[in-house]
């Protein structure tokens, strides 16, 4: 045992000295575990091991649809190639649009209109975060003794300190709480003169840390520190939430290599901050294989939305961007690698959605699943693993009472049953419905980044009749969405929009409080960080019930 410390204490030091592993001397193998490997003499999973799974997952930010070696990109990504490959490949897969309603539908197995974040995204500047009364995924692994760690983007909120990752459910976090920064400074402006440094080691500004190391590889050094000094006997889970592929479009020079021929500067770099990313998953892979975890583990990638075009990311050949409900906004690219998979080196087409993690490592971690928790997942492990029929047959892809409405909708086109003028997206079975306003809706081809700058001559455009707000789509003859079919099936419009009725009568109000001026780094000591304090509003209640008592004695005062 203490041969062993002193192992994983020389790893430890060898990977903060010289950076995190060479891409090159340390790939190992389809087939090869650390037990094959030579040089790899130690053996950390000695001893008994749980039955309890490794869990661990890693979640991409911005990475488009197309932009994965196996889905046909110029960018080459051999290690998820080859994870992918070897697991099993999720084809019918959905997130959502943006960062944060996917990070929360991920941690909570409920949809938006559960949790009150139904609209756009929690700014660094909002008194906001995940509902405190929300049992998240860390915490249900913690019952069951796992060891939880995050490292990466948090972005569900930070205004207090009760909303930190830490008072989540995790054991340590070691990352950004804000939806984006430079990679390199991890600074962040979210306007003029509100500005501040985010990058956190539990509940404390990491200052330590600020070293000019590009993100993607200091969290991936963090990750290699981590498994270095747990125990692989103990289960253990992994959140990895890289901030990469999301802009600005940073990456350093040496990943640039092979994409010079690309003109685009956007896609160039972007194509660049990938192959570092796939590098990455490919240290992280080794790191599992090396102490111990790897053949009691399962490795889930996912990217949290769909790739923005003008940042570099291609959604092609499906329809809209980041931020919008077409299928480019919300079908991701995702996988499940593990050596207790039982069909290995498949493909999944069955529906899989986002919340559908919670509830399936929570069994698979042999946790339990209180009944008073409304769950929106579903135990989706047998329909990976085995190949088995998704028990999920609708994806409510969201609800957005407050976006910009739609001019031209109303009750009438809705047949009665729901205002086309409200944005919303639901899927049922092989048909998709969406109404109101659902975002940038053109195809971006690969021809698109052919030139230096943005060209949107390329584009495919369809210029709909006016006072157009609903749209229908058999998604599975046509998953491009370029046949509506919302004249010809009336009677389907007709069911879904019920559907939908039904899903929001289960709506609770939406959280989307204005800016708190209190929230401004530069009163934090430079630092994006938790400003509200509890004692301020027992203070505030206190001085307030004392005048409403002055108040009444002055009115007694008066009648008498």
């Amino acid at each position: 045992m203490l041969a062993g410390g002193v192992l994983a204490g020389l790893s430890v030091l060898s990977l903060l000295t010289y950076g995190y592993l060479s891409w090159d001397s340390l790939r190992l193998g389809p087939g090869e575990t650390e037990a094959t490997r030579s040089g790899l003499g130690e053996n950390p999973g000695a001893g008994t091991p749980s039955s309890q799974p490794h869990i661990v997952f890693i979640l991409a930010d911005d990475q488009g649809f197309r932009d994965v070696g196996y889905h046909g990109s110029e960018i080459r990504t051999p290690t998820l190639d080859a994870l992918a490959a070897e697991g099993v490949k999720l084809e019918n897969y959905y997130v959502q649009p943006m960062c944060t309603p996917s990070r929360s539908q991920f941690i909570t197995g409920k949809y938006q209109i559960h949790t009150g974040l139904q609209h756009s995204i929690i700014r660094p500047t909002q008194p906001n975060c995940l509902p405190l009364d929300n049992v998240t995924l860390p915490q249900k692994l913690k019952e069951v003794g796992y060891s939880t760690h995050m490292v990466g983007k948090w972005h569900l909120g930070f205004y207090r300190r009760e909303c930190m990752p830490t008072q989540r459910g995790f054991d340590t976090f070691f990352g950004s709480l804000l939806g984006s920064g430079d990679y390199y400074t991890h600074f962040k402006c979210d306007s003029p003169g509100i500005c501040g440094y985010d990058l956190y080691e539990n509940d404390n500004a990491a200052w330590d840390h600020d070293n000019g190391i590009y993100s993607t590889q200091m969290y991936t050094q963090k990750v290699q520190q981590i498994l270095a000094s747990h125990n692989p006997r103990k289960p253990i889970f992994l959140y990895i939430a890289y901030q990469a592929v999301h802009s600005p479009l940073q990456a350093p020079g040496k990943y640039f290599e092979h994409y010079r021929s690309i003109n685009n500067i956007n896609r160039r770099r972007y194509a660049a901050m990938l192959a570092c990313l796939d590098e990455a998953i490919n240290n992280v892979t080794l790191a599992l294989k090396k102490y111990g975890y790897y053949e009691n583990s399962i490795i889930i990638y996912s990217s949290d939305n769909g790739g923005q075009p003008m940042a570099g990311g291609s959604n092609w050949p499906l329809r809209g961007s980041k931020g919008t409900y077409w299928e480019g906004g919300i079908r991701a690219v995702g996988f499940v690698h593990s050596p207790l998979l039982k069909n290995k080196g498949s493909v999944c087409k069955e529906l899989v959605h986002i919340t559908d993690w919670f509830p399936t490592l929570i069994t698979l971690a042999e946790g339990q699943i209180d009944e008073d928790i409304q769950l929106d997942g579903y135990d989706i492990w047998e329909t990976i693993s085995e190949g088995r029929r998704s028990p999920r047959v609708d994806i409510l892809h969201n609800i957005d009472p407050i976006y910009t409405k739609a001019k031209n909708g109303s009750w009438a086109a809705g047949y009665g049953i729901w205002n086309t003028a409200i944005q919303s997206a639901i899927r049922v079975n092989h048909w998709k419905l969406l109404t109101g306003n659902p975002g940038y809706s053109d195809w971006v081809p690969p021809q698109a980044f052919s030139n230096v700058g943005p060209n949107r001559w390329h584009n495919e455009r369809v210029s709909w009749s006016a006072g157009k707000t609903v749209w229908l789509f058999n998604i599975t003859a046509d998953p491009y969405e370029r046949v509506d079919l919302s004249a010809r099936y009336p009677d389907v419009v007709k069911q879904l929009l019920r559907r939908l009725s039904q899903f929001n009568k289960t709506a609770v109000p939406v959280r989307y409080p204005p800016k708190d001026p209190r929230s401004n780094p530069k009163l934090n000591g430079g630092v994006w960080g938790p400003w509200f304090k509890e004692d301020e509003k027992k203070k505030k209640s206190d001085k307030n019930k004392g005048v409403n008592k002055q108040k009444k004695n002055k009115n007694k005062k008066k009648a008498h």
